[in-house]
Parts: structure tokens; sequence; C-alpha cells
């Protein structure tokens, strides 16, 4: 067990690693941040001078190791749009961003978990067919215009409910349903998948030959083991969900690390892209590493991988 938790942390820190240091080189890649900073009046010698303040004319991997030696004691820079640490921007945002991906998620599974053990024990049935046609529709539906969609429909025209910004449950009905529309389809899918895998096995033939009633082979005997792979998929959806929200949060000006994201980039805040997508990392990576904690107990022979 301690192994195997200790082969997952290594590979989680690897990834973290990777993440920072694509975006790094991305970054550096993309063009000289001071552009934006300076006016057309400045001379030659003040760019240097400003280049020089800000460490952009040593080598690219100094640059990137100083970089990685200040992110581990919390200093992520100061952002170039803002004049704050783009850690405490951040931190201020996580809430929000954390709050519309766990509706969203709780949505999705609340939905998911019916329209999968229904579709798989009438396998074959208009119910079946029906919910797989759902989930297709919400697989192949584009994130946007399904937000775009809802904001027309119930801000625009029926003025049921508000479609910009946080503060109250009815600005993030909207939201939440635009983000959990594709994971709720690909969730539907999986749980019916995984049903009708554990619906065929020995042990159920055997429950049914004893004449148990359908209703207990399905939600004591089959669920339970039907759900050992799906607490997996829950918790990749999760890390989903947040890079769903990027989207989402700008359509709906919902005030997460997405929207962040997004206004860094148009505006050129180098530290403030590095740090948010650096931070995304460590909250998905720490995500999976739970899931991969809690499945080592619901299933233990994966601690021998």
């Amino acid at each position: 067990m301690g192994a195997y938790l200790i082969r997952r942390a290594f590979r989680a820190m690897l990834v973290i690693v990777g993440v920072s240091f694509i975006t790094f080189a991305v970054l550096f890649l993309s063009g000289d941040p001071t552009d934006t900073m300076v006016g057309e009046d400045w001379t030659r010698e003040e760019v240097l001078k400003l280049r020089k303040d800000m460490g952009l004319d040593r080598p690219w991997i100094i640059q990137y190791t100083t970089y990685v030696s200040r992110a581990i004691q919390g200093d992520f820079g100061e952002s170039l749009r803002y004049r704050q640490p783009a850690f405490e921007l951040i931190a201020e945002r996580v809430p929000a961003t954390l709050e519309l991906a766990l509706v969203a998620l709780l949505i999705s599974v609340i939905l998911a978990l019916p329209l999968g053990i229904l579709s798989a024990s009438r396998r074959g049935s208009a119910y079946d067919y029906g919910g797989m046609l759902l989930a297709l529709f919400g697989q192949a539906m584009p994130v946007f215009w399904l937000g775009l969609m809802l904001i027309l429909i119930f801000g625009v025209h029926l003025h049921w409910l508000p479609v910009s910004g946080r503060g109250g449950f009815e600005r993030l009905i909207l939201p939440a349903i635009t983000l959990a529309t594709y994971s709720l389809a690909r969730n539907t899918r999986v749980i019916r998948s995984s049903m009708l895998e554990v619906l065929g096995l020995d042990y159920v033939r055997t429950a049914r030959a004893k004449g148990l009633a359908e209703r207990s082979i399905v939600y004591i005997h089959a669920l339970r083991n039907s759900l050992i792979p799906v607490v997996t998929i829950i918790g990749l959806e999760f890390g989903h969900l947040l890079g769903g929200a990027v989207i989402v949060e700008t359509i709906f000006a919902w005030p997460g690390i997405g929207r962040l994201m997004i206004q860094a980039v148009y505006a050129k805040d180098f530290p403030l892209v590095q740090a948010s997508v650096t931070i995304a990392a460590v909250i998905f990576v720490s995500i999976n590493f739970l899931v991969d904690f809690i499945y080592s107990y619901l299933d233990p022979r994966v601690r021998l991988v």
C-alpha cells in the first residue's frame, strides 16, 4: 500500500513539473512580455533596464529554475496587469471555480447514476435508447453553444434567471448546467457500460437462478461492483470540469480561475498565466491522487500496479 502511494505521488510530481516546464517554454516562445508595458517614448536603454529588472535578460533555463525555486515557496511573481502577487489573485478566485465545478459534478453524478442504471437494467428498451440518445446529444453539443442558448432562452426571453456574475444560487444554475451537460452524458454511458459488464458475470446469473428479485440483484449485488471504475471516472471528470470552466466562466462572466486565465492571456500577463496553469495542475493532480487512494481501498488489486 505504501509503495503504491509513493509511486503515485512521484508520478504526480512529474506531471506538475512537466506542466510548469511546458507552460514556461510556450510563454517564452510567444514573445516578450515587456512589449505590453513600454510606451512609444521609451528609449532602448529604458527597455533593457526593465528587462534586466524582470530577469528577462538571463537564459530561459535560468529563468525557469528561478521560477520553480520561488514557486515552491509560494512566490509565483507579480501580475503585470494587476500589480499584485499572482498567487493572491488566484487564491481569491479558486473558491468560485471549485464551487462551479463541484455543483456541476454533483448534478452530473445525481442524474447519471439513475439514467445509467435504468439503461443497463432495461437493455434494448425504450428507456435504454432514450437515455443513450440524450447522452449522445449531451456529448455532441458544444459547451459554448449550449451556454449561449441557455442565456438566450432563460435570461433574455423568459427573464427567469440572471446570466452573469456570482452571488446567490440563482446565478449558479445556468453555468452549472452548462458545465455539467457533457459530464452527465459521458458518466451515463460509463455507468451503463460498467453495469452491463457486471450484470453479465456468473455470480449475477447465479443470483437470478436462486430466484432473487431483479431489483435486489441490480441495486445490492451488481451496483456496488459496477461503481469501482466509476470512482476513477468521477475523479478524472472533476479535472475535466475545471478545464471546461475556462469557457463557461468566460461566457457567464463567472469570477473564477478560468476567466482570470483568459484575461491574463489577452493581456500577455505571463506570471499570472504561468501561476494559473501551475496551480490548476496541482489541483487536478491532487484530486487524482486522492481518487487513487480511495480506489486502492475499493479494489486491492490496483496496489500491485
